[in-house]
């Protein structure tokens, strides 16, 4: 039986841009399951309502909703033992680097993207989008995004804790990646699906390893629609 994943997509229903539905789209991909991928908008609530929230991701697996990623990440582990292991006996420290990822990376690269992300919604969603993120941010997008080019070398410093653990290993996970690297990964892969904004040099050793991380599962995050 699949497992069903509620997974955030574009006006392009291909697009598909929410890091943390990236994180668990790499994951279902490395344990191996079979998905029923079903494309979700912003303002679709009703069609995730079951779960009792209004976010993607969400999965339903053997007739359980599990949604936020880090439970369905440990739903996955718990559910398919018998499968390769997303956490590798690492748990908590793995939840450290998911957690910077949403504290430190993340709002770093959404003040560098935020108005870009609205040419790539459906049309529905473009209004509750724009709303809802200028509230958050306190301006417009386009004021909150226009000082990106002098945010960007204090983001990519903050990169170094990164930058540290791939100068010794391939991956965050060390000779495998793993759901510390998913982690990483789907707030770049975020960007990278909403806006043509460089926001790693070429010679990053962090650009090499997304290219890696792409290339996983027979290329499964290179060929979604995104720029560059």
């Amino acid at each position: 039986m699949s497992v069903i994943f509620y997974d955030l997509a574009g006006a392009d229903p291909k697009r598909r841009f929410s890091p943390y539905c990236w994180r668990i789209r790499m994951a279902l991909a490395h344990k191996q399951l079979e998905v029923d991928d079903r494309p979700w908008c912003f303002t679709e609530k009703d069609a995730i309502g079951f779960s009792g929230q209004g976010l993607v991701p969400v999965i339903v697996d053997r007739g359980r909703s599990v949604h936020d990623s880090w439970e369905i990440a440990r739903h996955l582990e718990t559910a398919y033992p018998d499968r390769p292991s997303l956490f590798g006996g690492a748990e908590a420290p793995i939840r450290l680097i998911a957690s910077w990822t949403e504290r430190v990376v993340q709002p770093q690269i959404g003040r560098m993207i935020i108005a870009d992300i609205v040419a790539v919604l459906d049309e529905k969603d473009k209004v509750y989008f724009r709303e809802s993120r200028e509230k958050r941010f306190g301006m417009t997008l386009e004021t909150a995004q226009a000082d990106r080019d002098e945010r960007l070398p204090a983001f990519r410093q903050s990169l170094e804790p990164v930058r540290t653990v791939l100068a010794s290993y391939p991956w965050l996970g060390g000779a495998k990646p793993n759901y510390a690297d998913y982690a990483v990964f789907g707030a770049f892969q975020w960007a990278r699906c909403t806006s043509p904004y460089k926001l790693l040099a070429e010679d990053d050793p962090i650009f090499a390893w997304h290219k890696r991380a792409r290339d996983l599962f027979d290329g499964l995050a290179e060929k979604a629609p995104a720029f560059g």
